[in-house]
């Protein structure tokens, strides 16, 4: 074959195979959505006028079938219920593509202030207790409000309503439990925030997750001084490493002056608020959820490895089960990411696989069960009080309470040379402690990587890379003779001290494989899983709040000091042949801000205000650090 023959012959076979790709893609595709919305439901948008006269745009998808009366499913968002133009329709509706098959109606609703509709918009805004008149609105009264319009203007509708949402418009869903209209009868809760100072999205035992604040404010904290269709422009950082970019930024007083200057009027909010005052526990969710009655029913969804309301999922369940004990109140929680059940299969994250498609059980066999039986009286199975996947044996249970009452309290107490045993330190030992260098220049990086903001793999992350650093402490377990399931919170008590007067401590609960464990199939970055450090439950405290999250107080130089908290539940069998291991430090950057290990306003801090500090943690029969387990029978 001549030279221009054999180059038009590859040039054939390169536009066969980009034709062959192009159909695999477009049949790929067509199988993810083979629901067509615009040729099923009919869109219509709305201003539905609250008690204080503000318009809130509303969008209603109604089956185009009227041969039946349809339950509405109310969904509302700061996010924006776009594409915006009666002739413009969402690719995919309700909470997934089965209940659009199913058949309801589906609301979307801007809320106060966000996008379309009109009113000043307020972040987790708290319920407003006075309500003397019309003025007095919050979340829960816009609910309301527009419940009540839907089930009297909307046609064919059965009367009833359900809400679900997840993450901001999960919050949404609880305070519509606020004196919920009495056409609300099922709600899904699902990861909704419950309190950003003590343990979701923005603060955890009063650490600031910085990236995640920082990244998300950039974009959704900038002004919206008119309705728009329109989000602003994306913040552009100049590089894809946040373990850089925030060392480079400095104390988080340079975050206004360097980027925001002034356009970003919550996160200067915050800076003003390093304790939890009154500002910040006024909008503490979970205070409000009392007396919701036993209509509706409740069902709070959550993710075992949700990096961002982990806290608010466990916590708006234990809360509703505590104050409303007629309530029909249930839990679901997957080893999922944050909002994973809704949109993946549910198989694996990074590194960690699952055994099934936990996502596509969870729509198919739960969600939608729920909402068919409060809506429609399709009550085709009984769902439990806790409906939970058991990762490590990779399992769903169901249990008639959460946490299980099976269990048994058994603790975890840290030993010289870095182990970890089920029984106190004996006399025998002279060595009374661990000690590290914490240097908040060089802080310990959350993941073995590069990222620009807060990953959600790093719930599951192997910590080998953090185990094998001079400033992290690490304590394990023999190897396991029997399988060891743990559900429910983890208490710690450590004994500490610090040569600063303020610290944070990092405690990580982690599930070491066995050395000859197999390899994923496939595994295309070429993960080793014999020795994997699996992060089971890792969760920081800052020191400084030890006694009071309210009213801080300094760490005594070189004084030993108890450090009480509560990592969130888990449910999690260490398997045999496998061991358990507890990491101590004191740094975990970007994802928690660098404390100056100096006590002064962390929000306000200065270059100058940053020291390196001498951190002890001990483990002798005097102060005996440990982590307590609830162990199933």
């Amino acid at each position: 074959m001549n030279k221009p023959k054999a180059i038009a012959a590859r040039l054939m076979c390169v536009l066969k195979l980009c034709l062959l790709l192009c159909l695999l893609g477009l049949t790929a595709r067509a199988q993810e959505q083979t629901f067509d919305v615009k040729a099923n439901y009919i869109k219509t948008e709305h201003r539905i006028v609250m008690r204080d006269g503000a318009k809130l745009f509303t969008v209603v998808y109604a089956p185009r079938d009227m041969s039946r009366k349809y339950p509405i499913m109310l969904n509302r968002t700061p996010y924006s219920v776009g594409p915006y133009g009666d002739d413009k329709y969402k690719t995919a509706i309700g909470p997934s593509q089965l209940f659009a098959e199913d058949g309801f109606i589906f609301v979307y609703q801007d809320v106060r202030g966000r996008f379309m509709s009109e009113g000043q918009f307020m972040d987790v805004r708290p319920i407003n207790t006075k309500r003397s008149g019309p003025a007095d609105i919050d979340e829960s009264t816009d609910t309301y409000d527009t419940i009540d319009w839907l089930v009297k203007n909307v046609p064919n509708n059965n009367g009833r309503v359900g809400m679900w949402g997840i993450s901001y418009p999960g919050f949404y869903v609880s305070e519509g439990l606020v004196g919920a209209h009495p056409a609300l009868v099922a709600a899904s809760p699902q990861a909704p925030i419950a309190d950003w100072f003590i343990g979701d999205d923005f603060h955890h035992n009063g650490a600031f997750w910085l990236p995640h604040a920082f990244n998300f404010y950039a974009n959704f904290g900038r002004p919206r001084p008119q309705p728009t269709t329109e989000w602003p422009p994306s913040f552009v950082h100049g590089t894809p490493d946040g373990y850089k970019f925030f060392l480079e930024m400095g104390p988080l007083s340079n975050a206004d002056r360097k980027y925001f200057k002034g356009d970003v009027a919550f996160w200067n909010e915050v800076m003003r608020h390093p304790n939890y005052d009154e500002w910040w526990q006024a909008r503490n969710a979970l205070q409000y959820l009392r007396n919701i009655g036993p209509n509706p029913a409740v069902m709070t969804v959550g993710g075992w490895f949700d990096a961002e309301d982990l806290f608010g999922a466990l916590n708006t369940y234990k809360t509703i089960e505590k104050t409303n004990p007629r309530a029909r109140n249930t839990l679901v929680m997957g080893p999922w990411y944050h909002g994973g059940w809704s949109r993946a299969p549910g198989n694996l994250l990074g590194d960690i696989r699952f055994g099934s498609n936990t996502s596509e059980f969870y729509r198919s066999e739960i969600e939608l069960p729920f909402f068919n039986c409060a809506l429609k009286d399709k009550c085709d199975r009984n769902q439990p009080e806790a409906y939970v996947f058991e990762t490590g044996s990779n399992r769903w249970r169901k249990y008639d309470t959460w946490p299980p009452r099976n269990t048994r309290e058994t603790a975890l107490y840290l030993q010289p040379d870095g182990k970890l045993s089920f029984s106190p330190p004996s006399n025998a030992s002279t060595k009374e402690f661990d000690e590290y260098i914490s240097d908040p220049d060089q802080p310990v990086p959350y993941i073995n990587g590069i990222a620009i903001g807060m990953t959600r793999e790093y719930m599951v992350g192997d910590q080998r890379f953090a185990s094998r650093r001079p400033d992290v402490l690490t304590y394990q377990t023999d190897v396991l003779t029997s399988d060891m399931t743990v559900s429910g919170p983890i208490p710690v008590s450590i004994y500490v001290s610090t040569s600063g007067t303020d610290s944070d401590y990092i405690v990580k609960v982690i599930d070491v494989y066995p050395d000859d464990a197999p390899d994923n199939e496939p595994t295309p970055a070429g993960v080793r899983m014999g020795g994997y450090q699996m992060m089971v439950r890792g969760e920081p405290f800052r020191a400084r709040f030890r006694n009071s999250f309210t009213r801080p107080e300094a760490m005594q130089p070189n004084r030993v000091t108890r450090i009480d908290f509560t990592m969130p539940d888990i449910n999690h069998t260490f398997l045999k042949g496998h061991r358990i291991m507890i990491q101590i430090q004191s740094t975990w950057f970007p994802l928690v801000d660098r404390n100056p290990q100096k006590f002064v306003n962390i929000y306000e801090a200065t270059e100058s205000d940053f020291q390196r500090a001498t951190e002890r943690v001990y483990h002798s029969p005097k102060w005996s650090s440990a982590v307590k387990l609830f162990v199933i029978k």
